[in-house]
């Protein structure tokens, strides 16, 4: 019998796609986007550290998708997950993929706007190359390092049923350590963390909680299973 992360990773490959309910849920996301980032920009016009806040606030919010698509990361492989029948494995793995999306288009908000923003004297080589910003440069480095694991983490992920997973799977885990060097450049690079420090602490007890317990669960029968997916047959690369 294959694992049965595997045979979900299957299913979800070869299932039938539903370009009706994909057009309506995108739409709906970009038209809540849109009217956020409407609300957002009218609450700060007139501010001339307008773009600050934008990337801050986009900063942060990525930072709590980021958590959210981790903790969905553990709960995919945790060995507890067959015991879980809401919600059910396929939604797991699309909430996965929706979250790390979402991640990257707050991302890519995030580094555009202080890229672009003379206040906060980023630029575009401090947001791209490490220790190249004027702005607390080890700190946005730490973000920089942290937003490259991640782009790893999720090349990695498209690879899943085109390589075996002892190839693709340890190179994704990186996403561990993206969090990590973004928790620490929410922490030393903004200059509210005072105001946040209650967020930061409890998201990383809560991430390092559920850690724990995906590890010390593991069984030598939970290896066997994730081993067995390398050998599943006839295995189709995810999207």
């Amino acid at each position: 019998m294959p694992p049965k992360s595997a045979e979900t990773t299957l299913r979800f490959a070869t299932r039938p796609r539903r370009p009706v309910l994909n057009i309506v849920a995108i739409t709906a996301g970009s038209g809540l986007a849109a009217w956020l980032t409407g609300r957002a920009v009218g609450a700060v016009a007139g501010d001339r550290n307008a773009p600050w806040i934008v990337g801050r606030a986009s900063g942060i919010a990525a930072y709590l998708l980021l958590v959210a698509l981790v903790i969905a990361g553990l709960l995919l492989s945790h060995p507890w997950r067959t015991r879980w029948r809401r919600p059910g494995p396929d939604l797991r793995l699309r909430v996965h993929v929706s979250l790390a999306v979402f991640t990257l288009a707050l991302l890519v908000l995030h580094v555009v706007v202080l890229a672009t923003d003379e206040y906060a004297k980023v630029g575009w080589w401090g947001a791209l190359l490490p220790m190249a910003s004027r702005y607390r440069p080890a700190a946005v480095t730490l973000g920089v390092l942290g937003a490259y694991c991640g782009l790893l983490s999720g090349l990695t992920a498209a690879l899943a049923g085109r390589l075996a997973r002892r190839v693709w799977w340890p190179l994704h885990k990186v996403a561990a350590g993206g969090l990590a060097l973004v928790w620490a450049h929410g922490v030393l690079a903004g200059s509210d963390s005072e105001a946040l420090r209650l967020m930061y602490l409890g998201t990383a007890a809560g991430v390092l909680a559920l850690a724990v317990t995906r590890y010390a669960a593991r069984t030598p029968a939970d290896r066997a299973r994730d081993l067995a997916g390398d050998r599943l047959p006839g295995r189709r690369p995810v999207g």
